[in-house]
């Protein structure tokens, strides 16, 4: 994070712009700093998820129908 921040310009619905004003007030942080933890979150996230499909991609399918084909044969519904 060496690099200086970059200005851009981003619209939001006027009761998230009002919520992130606020909590900029008690938190006693910037806006700016609130909207770079959750996008950061938000790609963390995204991250995360990737990993886990990857790790996930050698597991068999299985169709929806045979599903609940499995589910019914088993008592589940």
């Amino acid at each position: 994070m060496g690099e200086p921040a970059k200005r851009s310009t981003i619209y939001l619905d006027s009761a998230l712009h009002r919520a992130l004003r606020i909590k900029a007030i008690h938190t006693q942080r910037s806006m700016s700093d609130l909207v770079n933890d959750a996008v950061r979150m938000a790609l963390r996230e995204d991250r995360e998820d990737l990993a886990a499909f990857e790790e996930r991609a050698a597991e068999p399918t299985i169709s929806y129908e045979e599903l609940l084909k499995d589910l019914r044969t088993h008592g589940k519904i």
